[in-house]
């Protein structure tokens, strides 16, 4: 059959508020036109992200009555564990409340001033929690990754030269780890080939650099690599995950995404000694060893989780879905970053509000003007949230090279007909994206300020 079906029945419905314009326009007045602050329940479709937004199946509410609440030694925990292993091969699986909990943890070992950590791209939280400890995140993706038209079917991929001249550079003891983030969120969720990690893996080894992946997207990376390598069509996705694993020192899991779970998510190593430094440090900040800041039943959900990622029906399901928004917005003329990524669809705001100069947030105002147009809230990418950190690395104002806004896809959420909203609204936007204002910045945090900046939009004449 052509016709490509959710591979589940839904079983339980929430309801969907829906509002009128001049509701929305008093809400994100309160936000300080902000969308991190508007309220979930003023929404009417949520892509903000996709980040701890899944639907959970029948099958992990079922683990979840099995969830063992024991402080220590919980049963849960070995089942979690033992997914984990069979899934990455690592030797030690420390269980933490979400990804960026790993991050704190790791980087607060092994960062400090003086440090650097290569990547194709840090995210938001993984470049504030290496910059909070003083060390450089530098971002060395490839050109490719950086232009919103290429083609290139592994934009996600690290340069491989660039990094070597890294390494050669500052050696060892410089460079604690080198990380590839899988796919690369920052860059319009594109994946990284197997023969990049690969050549990573080589590089690495012969400078003595760990290599650690993000690896909260895992399942979609290895499904991109199923699709588009070369050799890989034949594989079983959850073999090319393993074997992406296995070319890694450790990583980094946030299981909010492909582990399909609320919460959760864990740290995996191979070396003892950072094994022993991170579980104290777990034990400090998080919880016992055994539990991470989480309930058992949360074990429980993420152990299921993980094997249900892998399922290829799901993930034919989750690449058409998202491939479907994609290919209705270019029909109609919608500039988004090309090839369109496994978790969201993202619109290139420099295309398509070109009269907003990038030093007034292009992407924020256009994710704003999408909230008051339908109620859908999306998530900029762009100056707002990347611009402080490059302008600190380089001392003087600096934006990002691209201004995106991202619309994540909850898993297993929303249908057809609500993504078909999703596109008859954006549509409307382009027609009349003339009009839409830039925004400038009343306040803002030093660390991660898209979460809490208060903004307000430029005058008519500023526009």
């Amino acid at each position: 059959m052509k016709t490509i079906i959710e591979p589940f029945r839904i079983k339980v419905v929430e309801p969907i508020k829906i509002t009128n314009r001049a509701y929305r326009e008093r809400v994100l007045r309160e936000a300080h036109y902000n969308l991190f602050q508007v309220r979930a329940a003023d929404v009417t479709i949520d892509l903000l992200t996709d980040s701890g937004t899944a639907a959970m199946s029948a099958e992990q509410w079922s683990a979840i009555m099995a969830g063992d609440e024991s402080y220590a030694g919980s049963r849960s925990f070995y089942r979690f564990e033992k997914v984990a292993k069979d899934l990455t091969g690592f030797r030690h699986i420390i269980p933490v409340h979400q990804g960026r909990a790993a991050e704190k943890i790791l980087f607060g070992i092994v960062g400090g001033h003086g440090k650097i950590v290569p990547a194709n791209s840090h995210f938001d939280t993984t470049r504030a929690n290496v910059e909070y400890t003083g060390a450089e995140a530098l971002d060395l993706l490839i050109p490719e990754g950086r232009d919103p038209q290429s083609e290139h079917p592994f934009k996600g991929n690290i340069d491989l030269a660039a990094l070597e001249s890294c390494l050669s550079t500052h050696g060892a003891a410089r460079v604690p780890l080198v990380l590839l983030t899988v796919t690369n969120n920052a860059g319009g969720g594109q994946p990284v080939s197997l023969e990049n990690i690969r050549k990573t893996r080589d590089i690495t080894r012969r400078h003595g650099v760990p290599l650690f992946l993000d690896a909260c997207r895992f399942a979609e990376n290895a499904y991109f690599i199923k699709l588009r390598e070369p050799g890989q069509a034949g594989r079983p996705v959850r073999d090319i995950a393993r074997e992406m694993y296995s070319l890694a020192d450790g990583c980094t899991m946030s299981a909010k995404k492909d582990g399909l779970v609320n919460i959760g998510g864990f740290l995996a190593l191979n070396d003892d000694d950072l094994a022993s430094r991170a579980r104290n440090l777990l034990i400090l900040t998080e919880g016992f060893p055994t539990y991470g800041g989480l309930a058992g039943r949360d074990l429980e959900a993420m152990a299921q989780g993980l094997i249900e990622v892998l399922e290829e029906d799901y993930l034919n399901y989750r690449f058409v879905s998202t491939a479907y928004l994609g290919a209705h917005l270019t029909e109609a003329g919608v500039p988004i970053l090309r090839p369109v990524g496994g978790h969201a669809v993202y619109l290139d705001a420099l295309r398509f509000v070109p009269h907003i100069d990038p030093a007034h947030l292009p992407a924020q105002a256009l994710a704003c003007e999408l909230y008051l147009e339908a109620g859908i809230r999306g998530v900029e990418i762009g100056s707002l949230m990347f611009g402080k950190s490059v302008a600190m690395s380089g001392g003087a104002p600096a934006t990002p090279r691209m201004e995106l806004v991202r619309l994540a896809i909850p898993r297993r959420v929303y249908t057809q007909s609500h993504i078909d909203y999703v596109v008859e609204a954006i549509v409307e936007v382009h027609r009349m994206r003339d009009t839409i204002r830039g925004l400038e910045i009343e306040w803002q945090a030093p660390i991660l300020r898209h979460f809490t900046a208060r903004l307000r939009p430029l005058s008519t004449e500023l526009r």
